[in-house]
């Protein structure tokens, strides 16, 4: 995106909104950001209503945020939208009220995401979803291709163990196929590293992400993505999904850019005075 069109899209945020972007470096912002949408029940059960009310006011949530981050050129938004588990747990009509609320969400949405230049994109186990849900996803992907601008990418049927079983199991093979199946299997397992897991990933096409926000105050990752966060910035809000809207986004943001990331290292913390491992075990 030119600088003339980012500076447009930025000029289309709220008044706060823009406030809160004026404190960010856009020199600084996260490539990719993750969300664990929780809190849609607890916001409905609060409000005394069903919890498919809260569900639907949570899929607006979701355009406002998606909006938002393509406004300030966002390259990919992760939102965990259906987990494997969830399909497992959830009555049959809260389950089948979901699915019909992702079809509707899809088509009243696809323009807006076209005006907005975002792209759809889905990962988990697809395939295992009913079939007029995997069509109007295949729909809307089609409709959103040539968007250049943020990657929407929605977890659905997701579970973050499953996707690393698949992916050892894709790589295995890979493996095995690049030596035509002569390797024992000793041989196969020496031979598999983390490269060919990360490229075995459903998120293979795309950055691990910079920072993971999670919703409704819950401290826990919830089986999402945990291969790809391992060095993510983590941000936790009591908001309920309901209610998070694209300034609480940007909030999050800046909280992301006052945190010094370290990958595993240690930063750049004051040099202790050296001192010999003997002078230590002396004492």
């Amino acid at each position: 995106m030119s600088t003339v069109t980012a500076l447009s899209r930025i000029n289309e945020l709220s008044k706060d909104e823009l406030a809160m972007y004026r404190q960010l470096d856009p020199e600084q912002l996260p490539k990719h950001v993750a969300i664990i949408m929780d809190g849609n029940g607890r916001w409905a059960g609060q409000r005394r209503l069903q919890r498919f009310l809260g569900h639907q006011q949570g899929a607006e949530s979701v355009q406002y945020v998606v909006e938002t981050a393509s406004r300030i050129d966002l390259p990919w938004l992760t939102l965990y939208a259906f987990s494997l588990e969830n399909n497992l747990r959830r009555p049959e009509t809260e389950v089948s009220f979901l699915m019909r609320l992702l079809r509707t969400y899809l088509v009243n949405n696809v323009k807006r995401m076209n005006e907005n230049n975002v792209r759809i994109a889905y990962i988990g186990r697809i395939k295992d979803l009913p079939q007029e849900v995997q069509e109007t996803m295949q729909w809307a992907a089609e409709q959103t291709a040539r968007n250049t601008g943020t990657t929407l990418t929605l977890a659905l049927n997701y579970g973050a163990r499953v996707e690393i079983v698949d992916a050892v199991r894709d790589a295995l093979s890979k493996i095995a196929a690049e030596w035509s199946g002569q390797l024992s299997l000793e041989e196969l397992l020496g031979k598999l590293s983390e490269q060919h897991i990360s490229k075995a990933l459903y998120t293979a096409h795309m950055p691990d992400p910079d920072l993971v926000i999670r919703t409704s105050g819950e401290m826990r990752i919830s089986n999402f993505l945990l291969w790809q966060i391992a060095y993510s910035e983590i941000y936790v809000t009591e908001r309920f999904w309901p209610d998070f809207r694209g300034l609480h986004f940007l909030e999050a943001i800046r909280e992301y850019q006052c945190r010094e990331r370290r990958f595993g290292g240690l930063g750049n913390t004051p040099k202790a005075k050296a001192v010999e491992p003997e002078q230590i075990l002396a004492h």
